[in-house]
């Protein structure tokens, strides 16, 4: 499906993206129990729910998983929410996508290879840490 969406449209998923980025919740929350789709991405493969993640927005982030957010879906990078929020020391991020039972070594690169590479030992003892 490749029709143009008008500008109108395209000004409203912008602003859905920055709402992510920004960590405003409860607003975000309104507008996907409205209907707004929680796997909206963006040009580059960015879900609301990977932006959010790579703000350290924890609120946000368990907001949009208990909407039904795909916590595996990855960006045109093979990029995780879990990653992104892995990257940005995030830690109550990361405990709210592993409870959801995101995988930390999904993603290209992974969450566990992000840790290691930036040389995050709290984040990697968070990732192989059993989930309750």
């Amino acid at each position: 499906m490749s029709e143009e969406l008008d500008a109108e449209t395209l000004a409203f998923a912008h602003r859905m993206f920055d709402l992510a980025r920004d960590g405003a919740t409860a607003e975000l929350a309104d507008y996907v129990d409205a209907g707004l789709p929680v796997n909206l991405t963006n040009d580059k493969g960015d879900t609301l729910l990977i932006l959010a993640a790579y703000h350290a927005h924890a609120e946000t982030v368990a907001a949009l998983l208990a909407r039904g957010a795909d916590h595996a879906r990855t960006n045109d990078r093979g990029q995780t929410a879990l990653a992104a929020a892995t990257f940005r020391s995030s830690t109550e991020a990361v405990r709210a996508l592993l409870a959801a039972g995101a995988d930390p070594h999904h993603g290209n690169p992974s969450a566990v290879e992000t840790a290691t590479f930036f040389d995050l030992p709290e984040m990697l003892a968070l990732l192989a840490a059993p989930t309750a």
